[in-house]
């Protein structure tokens, strides 16, 4: 059996279908705080940003970091990946690129920092997927891993509206306890596993379904969204994100 729950096609018509790709990756961009406080916590020199395309960690650290940055993937659309260099100022091939299937790629270098989001869900054997990513990490280096977390609300959700895209993902892998266990056989350190974000809720082409969906999802969803900027917690039932993060001695 393949570990992955997608497949090439799967991602060409995924990016095809999506619109506004390309802008400015400002400091508000989910998780690029953290990998900052990651590159000067471990005076990082490169990155390799895994199954990230378009490419949005790589094109910010470039910019904001002056990180050597690298983007490795299945599928690289290299007319949006050029867009997005020249919308965050950078010059048309700052971003190396390596265009191949990771469980046949031996890496040619290792990095200081290495980092996926959303990628590890769409594999069946989470462990293979994260070894995959400490292969290419140098000693010291830093792993930094975010993932969708469907054990809550809005997996409720995506199960219920949108079985399709919800079983492209593995629900098995969003437990904090199974991911520090997979660290720790891979003897990595400084494990940290914790859930983000204090809500949210969002579909995948939200435009395409049905009105009644769209409005049960915002009457949900303001309620909820007030009652988090008052008690502003990360949860199990309503964080919409899990981050990982270890260090390869």
């Amino acid at each position: 059996m393949n570990n992955e729950l997608t497949n090439r096609q799967f991602w060409l018509d995924y990016w095809e279908s999506k619109d506004g790709l390309v802008f400015e990756v400002v400091d508000s961009y989910p998780f690029v705080k953290l990998l900052e406080q990651l590159f000067k916590k471990n005076n990082s020199k490169n990155l390799l940003e895994i199954g990230g395309f378009p490419g949005y960690f790589s094109v910010w650290a470039k910019r904001h970091l002056q990180l050597e940055a690298t983007l490795l993937d299945f599928v690289v659309h290299t007319r949006i990946l050029n867009q997005l260099e020249v919308a965050n100022k950078l010059e048309i091939g700052s971003i190396e690129v390596i265009e191949v299937d990771l469980f046949n790629y031996t890496p040619q270098k290792k990095f200081d920092l290495v980092v996926s989001n959303g990628l590890i869900e769409h594999f069946i054997d989470t462990k293979e997927i994260i070894q995959k990513h400490v292969e290419q990490l140098n000693s010291g280096g830093v792993l930094l891993i975010t993932l969708p977390n469907f054990k809550s609300l809005n997996g409720w959700f995506q199960k219920k509206f949108d079985p399709e895209n919800y079983q492209k993902h593995n629900i098995n892998c969003m437990d904090l306890n199974l991911l520090g266990s997979i660290c720790k056989e891979l003897d990595l350190t400084n494990i940290e596993t914790r859930y983000d974000g204090k809500f949210m809720l969002w579909f995948e082409r939200e435009s395409e379904k049905p009105l009644m969906v769209r409005l049960l999802k915002k009457m949900v969803w303001l309620p909820l969204k007030v009652f988090f900027k008052i008690i502003p917690i990360d949860t199990k039932a309503f964080s919409p994100y899990i981050i990982v993060s270890a260090t390869k001695p």
